[in-house]
């Protein structure tokens, strides 16, 4: 049985309250049950792993991620995300980059959360060792070799059985070289597969999923983006732990 109550105006301080026997007692409580599933479930909430306070502007600032590449190599489809430039160097609107920072390290945390497999992706041979234990540590994976194209787009061919493949790929710098894009990224469109991508101001940020524009060179860069989405991961497997555990 549903209750109604109307409220009358302040001057007649009264409470009144009529009944809708259009639904049964059992179906009231699956109606209570199926709006408490609902207000738990992450998918209705905004930040629901709360990354949002993983980092500040300034974070941002003092890791230098807002240094781009010189003038002459930007890529018209990164303008909008470019600030100005300073002394023939262009510079990012961090404002802009910490709002897809944000979104990327969201979807990565929802995806850890739901048991996915993540994998990092890095060319720069300067960074490849920092990418690798960030995988390692956070339980998922890496790839920071030569990409050998055909891997996911014919993988049962190329392993020989059934392959699962990545439920998110995050690349921490987009390019093979400064002319080419990294061949894991057209592979990945191909077959559907979501993409977190850093991109600098000579990049294209079209094919990538969640585009992150930034410094995607500068080690300091490179170890706070590991950091952060190292730590968005952990959140979404222990908030996945703790509802395996209170299920069980």
């Amino acid at each position: 049985m549903i209750t109604r109550c109307i409220a009358r105006p302040a001057k007649h301080a009264m409470l009144f309250c009529r009944s809708n026997s259009t639904a049964s007692l059992p179906e009231l409580e699956a109606i209570q049950e199926s709006s408490k599933a609902l207000s738990t479930n992450p998918l209705d909430h905004p930040d629901y792993f709360q990354v949002h306070n993983l980092f500040t502007v300034k974070d941002l600032f003092e890791a230098r991620v807002h240094f781009g590449h010189k003038e002459g190599s930007l890529n018209e489809y990164m303008t909008p995300y470019i600030y100005g430039s300073r002394q023939g160097h262009l510079i990012f609107d961090l404002d802009i980059t910490a709002e897809h920072l944000r979104k990327a390290l969201n979807i990565t945390a929802h995806i850890a959360y739901r048991g996915g497999i993540i994998c990092f992706f890095n060319r720069n041979a300067l960074n490849a060792h920092l990418v690798e234990r960030t995988a390692q540590e956070c339980g998922e994976y890496a790839h920071t070799r030569f990409w050998r194209g055909g891997i996911f787009t014919n993988a049962n061919y190329q392993f020989g059985a059934i392959t699962r493949l990545p439920d998110l790929n995050i690349f921490l710098n987009t390019q093979n070289n400064i002319l080419s894009q990294h061949t894991a990224i057209r592979d990945s469109a191909k077959m559907l597969i979501p993409t977190i991508g850093i991109v600098d101001s000579n990049c294209m940020p079209n094919l990538i999923t969640y585009p992150v524009p930034g410094n995607d060179d500068t080690p300091v860069a490179i170890e706070l983006y590991c950091k952060l989405f190292k730590a968005a991961i952990t959140r979404g497997k222990e908030a996945r732990m703790k509802f395996l555990q209170e299920n069980n």
